[in-house]
């Protein structure tokens, strides 16, 4: 498996965030080709021994490496991006991995 992992730091508008994120973005999103799961955190966002300006963490699960690229190489992964840009601004860390189970 491999995982992209996407945090985003508080929003200056949460309910503006909310209304796009939820009712353009993740629909759009979830048409990416080979996306297995798509999760999103619930309530505070912690880290440990520090003041934490994060507002949620998402985690898209594909097979691989390959599969994501695939994905965000796609007509559907572009419309992401593209999305993304518009309403996120500097206030997201992205991270992608290949997973094993432990």
């Amino acid at each position: 498996m491999a995982s992209m992992v996407v945090t985003y730091k508080q929003p200056k508008d949460v309910a503006a965030f909310e209304k796009h994120y939820f009712g353009v973005h993740v629909p759009m999103a979830k048409k990416l080709p080979g996306l297995r799961k798509y999760e999103v955190s619930r309530g505070p966002v912690a880290a440990p021994g520090s003041a934490n300006s994060y507002y949620m963490v998402a985690t898209l699960s594909f097979d691989d490496m390959n599969a994501i690229k695939t994905a965000f190489g796609s007509p559907e992964g572009q419309a992401c991006a593209d999305d993304a840009r518009s309403f996120i601004e500097d206030r997201v860390e992205m991270l992608m991995f290949d997973t094993k189970e432990v």
